[in-house]
């Protein structure tokens, strides 16, 4: 599901510059928040209808890949 080219915005006059969901001002960390909380998705989307699945979705899908490539990159640092 990569379609979602832009899923999050970070623009100083949008909340300071505080990362938030492409044309709402629902800033990303709520949704790491909800989850760490033990809070679904679909609990995040009820409470912040303003935020798509999409928009969730391809959030989470950028986060995992540069904690791949950064977990992957530290790996071969170290073992070099």
């Amino acid at each position: 599901m990569r379609s979602m080219k832009n899923p999050i915005v970070v623009d100083k006059e949008i909340l300071g510059g505080t990362p938030v969901f492409a044309q709402t001002r629902v800033p990303v960390q709520i949704l790491l928040d909800y989850l760490e909380g033990g809070e679904t998705i679909d609990d995040f989307l009820e409470g912040f209808p303003s935020v798509s699945r999409e928009q969730v979705i391809a959030f989470l899908e950028i986060v995992k890949d540069k904690m791949v490539a950064e977990l992957t990159t530290a790996q071969n640092d170290h073992t070099a």
